[in-house]
């Protein structure tokens, strides 16, 4: 039987500090605190800026994803409820403090991305007390991304290690919604209060795909659901409404799905007009646009669209 790799050997790192498990960490591993999270992020802002800045022009990543042990993250979500968006606006604030120290100083300091993307994330390989930090220039774009910065700091050693790795690496990582933010990057540096994207209370939900088409390349399209009702379409779709989805896909029909939101029990319902529809794994009845079937939509449901497009929706 073929025996799995871990992900430290697939990076090549696996003898340097994933040793036998009976060197443990036996509890000593400090606990994971907003502050750690906190000055974390902004040692690898910092770190950027050093590492990227040429020519007078201030370069810095845009988005921030900060990994952790599964058992770590979950105790850092589900004991400090709400923390983390606290923590991501003191975040920005700090990292606009920086950048205007930085604009004083004469130097140019324009943005890559339109916005700042922080995600907490695990994987299975890391043990307690283990974090590491992927940074990008450019959060969720598409353009092709051959290699990737990762730093990790063993939990033994304490001593960060940098590695240029294939994007590919990211596959084994677990994503939770509870831990996305995204924020608007603002080009006068101020933080704006109530501008946090992904935990507005207006955010009602997020649907997330992949494009098989050959022109995308498989690359993830977002979707932030803003309204109570939204229309999934397809390629062929002419309207331009902010509650249309538009999927650029040819597997797509236009439209194909009706999603709506019940503010009363404040879950989510499906109806589907598209030729074949899969809910978890179950095929929903075509429905007529005018007379719409409706079905429960439960939140991180997985939808198929004619057998060839993924669909998820995860919670705002």
């Amino acid at each position: 039987m073929e025996i799995k790799s871990s992900f430290w050997q697939r990076i090549g790192i696996q003898d340097w500090f994933l040793t036998d498990e009976t060197n443990s960490i036996n509890g000593k591993t400090p606990p994971l605190t907003p502050e750690t999270v906190y000055s974390y992020i902004i040692d690898k802002f910092k770190a950027s800026i050093k590492e990227l800045s040429f020519a007078g022009r201030v370069v810095f990543y845009h988005e921030f994803i900060i990994s952790f042990n599964d058992e770590d993250y979950r105790e850092f979500i589900e004991n400090k409820q709400g923390i983390f968006g606290l923590i991501v606006q003191e975040t920005v604030k700090k990292f606009y403090e920086i950048l205007k120290e930085h604009r004083l100083a004469g130097k140019k300091v324009e943005p890559s991305g339109s916005k700042w993307v922080f995600r907490l994330v695990s994987h299975p390989d890391y043990v307690r007390g283990d974090k590491g930090f992927i940074g990008k220039l450019l959060p969720d774009n598409n353009q092709k991304a051959e290699n990737l910065r990762v730093t990790f700091i063993p939990r033994q050693t304490g001593i960060a290690q940098t590695f240029d790795v294939n994007n590919d690496i990211l596959k084994g990582f677990t994503y939770y919604s509870d831990g996305y933010m995204e924020i608007p990057y603002e080009e006068q540096l101020e933080y704006v209060e109530g501008n946090t994207s992904t935990t507005d209370q207006h955010l009602l939900g997020r649907l997330e795909t992949i494009i098989p088409d050959k022109q995308y390349s498989g690359k993830k399209v977002e979707y932030l659901i803003k309204n109570a009702d939204i229309i999934v379409s397809g390629t062929d779709e002419t309207r331009e409404e902010p509650n249309i989805f538009k999927v650029p896909s040819e597997w797509v029909n236009s439209p194909h799905l009706h999603i709506r939101h019940n503010k009363t029990d404040g879950k989510f319902y499906i109806a589907s007009f598209g030729e074949l529809t899969t809910l978890n794994e179950n095929i929903l009845t075509q429905s007529n646009v005018n007379s719409p079937q409706w079905t429960e939509l439960p939140i991180n449901s997985r939808i198929l669209l004619n057998g060839i497009v993924g669909l998820n929706l995860f919670k705002s």
